[in-house]
């Protein structure tokens, strides 16, 4: 069974928000909604000049969570919010009536009504573009080359992403080694989150 997921080495982040800029303008999302957002994770300790070894900071960029067991799709009166066999969750917008169920099911507050066409709407993973082969925008345009794409399934080293946006680039062979220590979710709450996030040497917080 394949279970579609992007993993984020959090450790390569540099804040660029070049995939939330890629993902808008892809997807269409219109001004002042996103499908991918990017927090700031501290900085950890009082910033006391240069020298100061201790603070740090880090970067979370937080979407659908494409969950195993999604809590959006449990709470869908119409069926509009289904899971693929891919493993993705997806929305039937011609379907959609907008009663935002899901919007206020989600864990971690990623989709929003379109007022527009009065549809809900959030991350596909790019669904038309990984039905080509192409990785998912977000990755593709990934300028700290920190995503990659593949099924969980298959084991995340097999992940692959894209330098420069071109080549093709697998997380085993080009990010540096993390043990099972290192790869985190966002809060579980029964409903499975299938993104990882790998973050060496700092404290993770995004469970929070």
């Amino acid at each position: 069974m394949t279970r579609f997921s992007i993993v984020t080495d959090l450790n390569r982040c540099v804040g660029c928000l070049t995939c939330a800029v890629a993902c808008k303008a892809i997807n269409n999302v219109p001004i002042g909604s996103f499908w991918n957002k990017v927090l700031r994770i501290g900085p950890s300790a009082s910033i006391q000049g240069a020298q100061d070894g201790e603070s740090y900071l880090y970067f979370l960029p937080v979407q659908c969570q494409h969950c195993i067991d999604p809590e959006c799709v449990k709470v869908c009166p119409t069926g509009v919010s289904h899971k693929l066999a891919d493993g993705t969750v997806q929305i039937d917008k011609s379907k959609c009536i907008g009663c935002q169920f899901c919007a206020m099911s989600c864990p971690y507050n990623v989709r929003y009504l379109n007022e527009a066409e009065g549809v809900v709407e959030k991350c596909t993973l790019c669904e038309q573009r990984i039905a080509q082969g192409e990785l998912p925008q977000c990755v593709n345009q990934c300028g700290g080359m920190a995503r990659f794409f593949g099924g969980l399934d298959q084991g995340m080293e097999t992940f692959e992403g894209a330098q420069y946006g071109k080549e093709r680039i697998t997380l085993g062979e080009f990010c540096d080694p993390y043990a099972d220590t290192d790869v985190h979710t966002l809060p579980n709450v029964e409903n499975n989150p299938s993104l990882r996030y790998i973050l060496r040497n700092h404290e993770w917080k995004g469970g929070e």
